[in-house]
């Protein structure tokens, strides 16, 4: 299936040409001849350039002295980050933001208050005739470097990526050119030319009745507006974060693209309903019938054969509001915004193209408490057809590694600022620095804002958050009884019988267990061909996953580290992430198959001890310097450790005649013990003693080995790869060593093995 055009990966910006390179490559030959001439021509003026650069360079160095109180902590500190860690905060003066006038299109003196915006890739389809049609609203449609040059509807407004260059908004230079996030510009082109409502729809669904009124609170206020109450889910369990709107509408088997795989299992319907008044429901989510919006992992295992989806929901049943604590997935192709949420229109670039209205949608609703609004869900609006065209589950990396994370923190979010814009740009900074977006979409989100502010948008006022007000318990009289109808779901393949199939239950289970656990992998091989593979793979599972490496890469979020010394990234890792239940550690060469790990106890310590080609203990009489000097390095730290940490050591190893050495593929640190292994790293401090000498140092004078869970003991372990890797894999093992992936076609063979374990993994290629 196919979202709008989202056929892309991650979304890449725009490279910018250079109009003058031909010239420049004509004329260089004789440019070349003359260099040496121009050098004694120019000589004063290279120098004096020199001097002047040399001079703002010091000046900057200094500047930036006096205000730390360790610059040489800070530059180390700098060197081991990403910029999805620190992001730079950008500076903007909300006073001086000039105008944006419609000077580049025929359109500028043309006004409307009800826009359609959509976007297209391909000549137009039916749906599109059918959106032009509607009485009130004007369509505007949204090309892209696929769009047809000649494609034309009348009565329809039409932007090429020519005219979306001319309109002279920030945002354009950070969107790609073929993709569906392009929208961005529609919107501010929309609020440009008066926009009061905006319906975000795709170019394949048919709006029911052609009555978009019908279906949504268009209005809000005056004569067309319905004031009515709305019902509205119980805050009664503040832990509830999200919620999955299509139980209440009659299909409770199925769940929206962006639900976390953890709540799919949650069919039960609704204990009892509150109330709210209507009138601030400023983003309103409708249900498709048809192809609803709906993931890869439903849409490739909820079906048989090339069957189109044909799902129907409850007309009848009432739109139910959100309250604030508690979200839903929302879309970008069957949702109205009002003016007071139009900041919330945003796409942002930096993530998967699957992903992006997703997370938008979780970004606008925490920020929409802070004006006193709220989403409301609505019953079928438009009917979208299934082309029976499969995207991969890659696409939606960024939804099933975060999305359940990220509820959890819009929810705890807090900010102090005192403008709306300022609270928007903020909560951009600290999601960059959680890892649920980059440092791309903090410098687009302040594009965005200046843009808005440019063509006229008033930014709403804050009201109080509830979230932080003691809330009145919900009494007999407040309950309101609604009882979802259970609408037949034989044509989704498989009989519904109150739960979902086992693959799907095997994931949940997996990430519930391992979903506050960091991974740390250090990639020995090219990061480029491997990274976003080794985050697809395992960050379904856990909480995050650090990638680590030789070379940093900033695109990647690959961080800086040194193999032979990895222990001492631990702690800076462990500050980032307090919250966490344990850090699990792994190297490329070593697979992990998470499904045999859910016996292992995560208060303990986790080690290949009993591997005897992994961990074992060596004689130093008659060995080289180098295990005589990483010895030393062993005692000196061993006298300086604490009591309880010395004492756990000696208890443990044989003697000062032999040195203990663990190649350290994989092992695991809890919660409990991650303020012993921070001081035992700043016990080492400067010593030269290798990883495979300091963690099983520090394992054993953490705890006493016969303490440590045996889970990894079972793995297998070889000191060479065989020929044909796959002989030596086992999908009983608890991990897998050696196992080299170095391109993306290592890694599909990999994956095709492990399907035997987790046969979700075969949608992933």
């Amino acid at each position: 299936m196919l979202v709008q055009d989202r056929n892309n990966g991650v979304p890449k910006s725009p490279k910018q040409t250079n109009p003058t390179s031909k010239t420049s490559s004509r004329t260089s030959r004789t440019k070349n001849l003359e260099f040496p001439q121009w050098i004694l021509d120019n000589l004063y003026k290279i120098i004096t350039i020199f001097l002047l650069i040399s001079t703002i360079v010091v000046f900057f160095y200094l500047h930036n002295s006096s205000n730390s109180t360790n610059t040489t902590t800070l530059f180390c500190l700098q060197s081991t980050q990403t910029h999805v860690i620190r992001p730079e905060f950008p500076r903007i003066n909300w006073n001086n933001v000039p105008v944006i006038t419609d000077m580049g299109t025929r359109y500028a003196n043309f006004r409307s208050e009800k826009w359609i915006v959509v976007s297209v890739s391909d000549y137009p389809s039916n749906s599109i005739r059918k959106l032009g049609r509607i009485k009130g609203w004007q369509v505007l449609a949204i090309g892209n470097s696929r769009t047809p040059k000649d494609w034309n509807v009348k009565g329809i407004i039409y932007l090429s990526l020519d005219m979306q260059a001319k309109l002279g908004f920030r945002v354009v230079d950070y969107l790609p050119y073929d993709s569906y996030v392009r929208k961005t510009v529609g919107y501010l082109f929309a609020i440009q030319h008066g926009a009061k409502k905006i319906f975000d729809v795709d170019d394949r669904g048919d709006v029911i009745d052609d009555d978009i009124g019908r279906h949504f609170d268009a209005e809000l206020i005056g004569e067309g507006a319905r004031q009515e109450v709305i019902l509205q889910y119980s805050h009664e369990n503040p832990n509830r974060t999200v919620v999955n709107p299509y139980i209440h509408f009659g299909q409770r088997s199925v769940w929206p693209r962006g639900l976390p795989l953890e709540n799919v299992g949650e069919i039960g319907h609704e204990e009892f309903y509150t109330e709210i008044f209507g009138g601030k429901q400023y983003i309103q989510q409708g249900i498709s019938n048809g192809l609803p919006d709906v993931d890869s992992v439903f849409y490739f295992t909820r079906k048989s054969g090339l069957e189109a989806f044909d799902i129907r929901f409850d007309e009848h049943a009432p739109k139910v509001a959100l309250p604030q604590g508690m979200m839903v997935p929302v879309n970008s192709f069957n949702t109205i915004f009002h003016s007071s949420a139009f900041w919330g229109l945003m796409l942002p670039v930096s993530v998967s193209t699957m992903a992006s209205d997703v997370l938008r949608g979780y970004w606008a609703q925490r920020l929409l408490w802070e004006i006193g609004g709220y989403v409301v869900v609505y019953p079928p609006t438009v009917h979208r057809y299934d082309r029976i065209e499969g995207y991969p589950f890659s696409e939606e990396k960024d939804l099933h590694v975060n999305v359940g994370r990220l509820t959890k923190f819009l929810v705890a979010w807090r900010s102090g600022k005192h403008r709306l814009f300022e609270k928007i740009l903020e909560l951009s900074y600290v999601m960059a620095e959680e890892g649920f977006w980059t440092e791309k979409d903090v410098k687009f989100t302040a594009a965005w804002l200046q843009d808005l502010l440019a063509v006229g948008y008033m930014q709403p006022r804050l009201m109080s958050l509830e979230l932080d007000r003691q809330r009145a318990s919900i009494g007999h009289g407040d309950r309101k009884e609604f009882v979802p109808q259970k609408l037949p779901s034989v044509h989704l393949g498989v009989e519904e019988i109150g739960k979902v199939n086992y693959e799907i239950a095997n994931l949940i289970k997996w990430r519930k267990n391992f979903g506050n656990v960091v991974l740390i992998i250090f990639c020995s091989g090219p990061v480029e061909r491997t990274a976003l593979e080794w985050r697809l793979l395992y960050g379904r599972i856990f909480k995050t996953v650090i990638i680590l490496s030789n070379q940093k890469n900033v695109d990647l979020a690959v961080e800086k580290g040194n193999l032979d010394y990895i222990y001492r990234d631990a702690p800076k890792i462990f500050d980032r992430y307090t919250s966490a239940e344990g850090f699990l550690f792994l190297q490329d060469d070593t697979i992990l198959n998470y499904w045999n790990l859910l016996q292992a106890d995560k208060s303990k310590l986790w080690i290949a001890n009993k591997v005897s080609k992994s961990w074992h203990a060596i004689p130093l009489a008659n060995q080289s310097d180098w295990f005589v000097k990483q010895a030393d390095a062993v005692k000196k730290v061993v006298a300086t450790m604490p009591v309880h940490l010395q004492v756990n050591y000696k208890e443990t190893t044989k003697g000062d005649d032999t040195l203990t050495i663990c190649n350290s593929e994989i092992f695991y640190v809890p919660r409990r013990f991650v303020s012993d292994f921070v001081d035992l790293v700043n016990l080492v401090g400067k010593l030269d003693m290798h990883h495979k000498v300091a963690v099983p140092m520090f394992f054993t004078a953490m705890d006493s080995p016969q303490n440590f869970d045996s889970v990894l003991n079972s793995m297998v372990y070889k000191n060479k790869p065989p020929g044909n890797l796959t002989t030596i894999y086992s999908a009983e093992a608890p991990a897998i060593h050696p196992w080299k992936v170095s391109s993306e076609q290592e890694f599909i063979k990999l994956i095709r093995v492990m399907a035997a374990g987790d046969p979700l993994l075969m949608e992933l290629v």
